[in-house]
């Protein structure tokens, strides 16, 4: 296996955090495993990952029920034809993935148009899957302009995704710092919840958000108006953090001029 998996035992409910190398950012796809079956949560940039994904998930003995797409960023649905289920997604998520042209990214890796069709609407609340409360929450602002919360409180677990990263480059191409920021506050005054999974990197404890905040900051503070430059800054910040390509992404979008 490429990537590698996380298995955190939470009673009745087992969560498998497949994560995929670094050249795709340590992207993380949720298994969920609920006492008769899986619910994924994204789908992994690379096909061939999520493909390994899928096998695993396969290999728990217990079928796939749904997948779902947190937010309209191809490393959480370009591989979603590899899980053979119905994907849920929120209306204005859908539609913003519909809304996004190919595209070729700095590995190589080709992204085709996707629109997610079928897909089955996720209305926000509390839905029980299997005995257990699922409570799902839209979120504005941040990493991409609307996001997905996945919450299980009777486990303690709260499915950040990309509102999170762990140890990996955070993707600034929505160009909303301060947004970011007041999500993670948000977030990080919920209590009850002892478990963060994140969308790039390792489950995390309550702690990444401090991180997060931290990494924020430093980004606003270095941001300026050369794109290589930030790069070059935050490496330097943070040369521990995989994923430096993701910045080359995100500066398309900062820095159109051709930074």
């Amino acid at each position: 296996m490429n990537g590698t998996v996380t298995v955190l035992d939470k009673g009745s409910v087992r969560i498998h955090s497949y994560m995929s190398p670094a050249d795709t950012f340590h992207a993380t796809t949720q298994l969920i495993e609920t006492p008769a079956r899986i619910i994924v949560i994204d789908a992994q940039l690379n096909p061939a990952y999520a493909d390994e994904a899928a096998a695993y998930a396969e290999g728990l003995g217990k079928p796939l029920d749904r997948l779902i797409v947190t937010h309209a960023h191809p490393d959480h649905y370009n591989g979603a034809a590899s899980f053979g289920v119905p994907v849920h997604v929120l209306p204005l998520v859908r539609e913003q993935i519909a809304a996004r042209p190919a595209a070729q990214l700095p590995n190589g890796l080709a992204v085709p148009a996707n629109d997610l069709n079928p897909s089955v609407d996720i209305t926000p609340g509390t839905e029980v899957i299997d005995g257990v409360p699922f409570v799902f929450e839209a979120v504005s602002g941040g990493e991409a302009a609307d996001q997905l919360v996945v919450k299980l409180p009777e486990q303690g677990v709260l499915v950040a995704q990309d509102l999170v990263y762990h140890d990996v480059h955070l993707y600034l191409g929505n160009n909303d710092v301060t947004g970011w920021q007041q999500v993670v506050d948000a977030l990080a005054a919920e209590s009850g919840y002892d478990t963060i999974l994140a969308g790039h990197g390792l489950p995390a404890g309550p702690e990444v958000y401090e991180e997060i905040r931290r990494y924020l900051a430093d980004a606003h503070e270095l941001l300026g108006d050369d794109g290589q430059a930030y790069k070059k800054a935050i490496v330097d910040r943070y040369p521990a953090h995989v994923g430096p390509f993701i910045i080359d992404i995100a500066n398309r979008s900062l820095f159109p001029a051709g930074n």
